[in-house]
């Protein structure tokens, strides 16, 4: 009998223990292939290991990029099809998604969206691969039970034109709050600008509108990406995506200013130029960007205390290809890269003092991912 109870207590303190350092892990993922939409994984935060066996999983249509609301009880999707759409669903306490509703985004290829703080407005960026009518900036009203309602505001930009194959039209690529929620930064690929919006929630029929200054210019043919504000909102860093660069700006009044320009590669071939994502460590001293092409690396930055400027420290494998996005465990202790064209989740250790990327843990098959969000 005495053996039957330690077993039993042993089993389940090893239960309450896994529970501990259990995250749930939300995966984007394209739908051409045989994804069915988004998963939700349980990740082992302790030992850097996904269970293999997603928990569940949401049919929806290349739901490419998620947002999670300050609660994380309502999660948001783009579905990036030609006549794109955005989605909006529930998540219960133990994680469940259940959908709510979906509504048509006015554009085309819809890429990244990001939620008012007042949780009003969800701001879309329609991408847009047809440079006519081009991509746009959308702004979807949302109920106070999470559903999305109509369309209430949309933006056009002028494109730049200096690459005729790839910025004939606008493309806005990603939507970023300022950390106080006044402002909202465009990024628009197709013009080689970040637009730059003042935030009125208390103006439900035209919410946004052009901040002095409008724009911030970046070099010719660069093709601006996903830009990133430091936890205090003094520095920023944007991933230029065609020229493989990325760009450390001080903020002042919610303005951009360049203070630094640095390359992901030291290859000139314009392959091996292809940034994406980019994400900071908890602490702030490291600044993690990746690039795709035929590089397929995370590129690691330390970052100035004081000046907030980058200091290259290490280039590492993703071991795939096409690190369309990536994120840190809630530990950050580890890095988990979406391999979008190779079709695997890489999970990589972290070493939080050095900030390096150190060994693979885990190679996980999922097609075609696109998108990786913690719920904690």
């Amino acid at each position: 009998m005495n053996r039957i109870w330690t077993s039993l207590l042993t089993a389940s303190l090893m239960s309450l223990t896994i529970h501990a350092h259990a995250a749930t892990l939300l995966v984007g993922s394209y739908t051409d292939g045989a994804s069915q939409g988004i998963y939700r994984y349980q990740f082992d935060d302790k030992r850097g290991h996904i269970d293999p066996t997603p928990q569940q999983v949401v049919k929806s249509v290349s739901p490419s990029w998620l947002v999670l609301s300050a609660d994380q009880r309502l999660l948001f999707a783009v579905n990036e099809t030609p006549g794109g759409h955005a989605s909006s669903f529930t998540v219960s306490a133990k994680g469940e998604i259940k959908p709510l509703n979906q509504v048509a985004s006015k554009g085309d290829e819809p890429t990244h969206a990001s939620i008012s703080r007042d949780q009003r407005f969800l701001f879309v960026a329609n991408y847009a691969v047809n440079p006519d009518p081009g991509g746009s900036l959308v702004v979807i009203s949302v109920a106070k039970d999470g559903k999305l309602k109509q369309v209430v505001q949309q933006l056009r930009h002028k494109p730049s034109g200096v690459n005729p194959e790839r910025q004939a039209g606008a493309h806005v690529h990603s939507l970023v709050l300022s950390p106080n929620g006044q402002h909202l930064y465009a990024s628009d690929l197709g013009a080689d600008k970040v637009f730059i919006y003042r935030y009125d929630g208390a103006s439900p029929d035209q919410p946004l509108s052009p901040a002095i200054p409008a724009s911030v210019d970046l070099p010719p043919g660069s093709g601006p990406r996903h830009l990133l504000f430091d936890a205090k909102g003094r520095h920023a860093y944007l991933t230029l995506e065609m020229s493989g660069e990325v760009v450390m700006f001080d903020v002042k009044d919610d303005a951009l200013l360049e203070r630094q320009r640095l390359p992901l590669t030291e290859q000139q071939e314009a392959a091996a130029k292809a940034a994406g994502g980019l994400h900071l460590s908890a602490d702030g001293r490291f600044l993690y960007v990746s690039n795709r092409g035929t590089a397929n690396e995370i590129v690691v930055f330390s970052v100035g205390k004081q000046d907030g400027q980058l200091t290259f420290l290490q280039r590492r494998s993703v071991e795939g290809d096409h690190p369309r996005e990536f994120a840190l465990a809630p530990s950050d202790n580890f890095l988990l890269v979406a391999n979008q064209k190779s079709n695997q989740i890489v999970v990589i250790r972290r070493d939080p003092r050095s900030g390096k990327l150190l060994e693979t843990v885990q190679t996980l098959k999922q097609d075609a991912p696109s998108d990786l969000k913690f719920i904690e």
